[in-house]
C-alpha cells in the first residue's frame, strides 16, 4: 500500500505496525499517508467524519502520534481526535530518527501540500490527469516549486510520481525520466491497472524492469 488513510485508522496501530515492518525489511520502509478518497463511501457509510477539514486534522494528529510513538521515548498526546496518555513504544524502528514519511496529495489542492512540506516527501496526483495518464514534468514542476517554497528544512526531500512506460524504447523512456528527474523527481513508480490491459500485460512490463541504458 503506497498510501494509508491515517484519518481512519488507529495512529498507534499503525506505529506498531510500521516499526515491525521496518524491522522486517532491515530499514527499507517509506511510510505514505494521505487524506484518504471518497469520503461518503469509505469514511461517512462506516460511522467515520467525513468532512476534509476534519479528516485533515485527524490526519495530522495521526501523523503526530506515529511519529512521536517511533521514536522510543515516552510520548503523550491530547488534542481533538485522539488522546495518548503516557506510552513507549519498543523496539523502534531501524532507521533513526524515524521512519522518512510522504504525503499524498490531489494538485490544485494547496494543503495537503503545506503538509508535505514538513515531512520527507510528496506524492502528488492531479485533477486534470486521467487513471490512464500520468503527470507533464511542467504539471510536476508547479507541484515541487509549491511545496519547496514552504520546506523550512534543508534535509533531502524526495518526489514520487506514477508514470506510465511500456518497457519496449529504453532510450526514449530514460529521456522522458530525465525530464521529470530535472523538476525534481526522486522516485518513478510505474502506475498499473485495469487500463493496462489484462493481468499478462502488467506481468509483462514488471518483467520488463525499468528501462536501462
Amino acid at each position: 500500500m503506497l498510501v494509508c488513510a491515517l484519518a481512519r485508522r488507529r495512529p498507534w496501530k499503525v506505529a506498531r505496525e510500521t516499526a515491525s515492518l521496518d524491522r522486517l525489511s532491515e530499514g527499507r520502509l517509506v511510510f505514505g499517508a494521505g487524506l484518504g478518497s471518497a469520503p461518503e463511501t469509505e469514511f461517512a457509510a462506516f460511522g467515520e467524519p467525513a468532512d476534509a477539514r476534519v479528516r485533515a486534522r485527524r490526519l495530522d494528529e495521526g501523523l503526530a502520534i506515529v511519529a512521536g510513538l517511533w521514536s522510543g521515548e515516552r510520548f503523550e498526546h491530547r488534542g481533538e481526535h485522539y488522546e495518548v496518555a503516557g506510552a513507549t513504544f519498543r523496539p523502534v524502528p531501524l532507521q533513526r530518527p524515524r521512519i522518512p514519511v510522504w504525503i499524498a496529495g490531489r494538485w490544485p489542492a494547496r494543503p495537503p501540500f503545506r503538509r508535505a512540506a514538513r515531512w520527507d516527501g510528496v506524492f502528488p496526483t492531479h485533477a486534470e490527469v486521467g487513471a490512464a495518464e500520468m503527470m507533464t514534468p511542467e504539471q510536476l514542476a508547479e507541484v515541487v516549486a509549491f511545496t519547496a517554497g514552504h520546506r523550512s528544512s534543508e534535509a533531502p526531500f524526495d518526489v514520487v510520481v506514477e508514470g506510465i512506460t511500456a518497457g519496449e524504447d529504453p532510450p526514449a523512456e530514460l529521456e522522458l525520466a530525465e525530464r521529470y528527474r530535472e523538476v525534481g523527481l526522486t522516485w518513478w513508480i510505474e502506475k498499473l491497472g485495469w487500463f493496462r490491459g489484462p493481468l499478462a500485460a502488467m506481468r509483462a512490463r514488471l518483467e520488463a524492469g525499468p528501462p536501462r541504458p
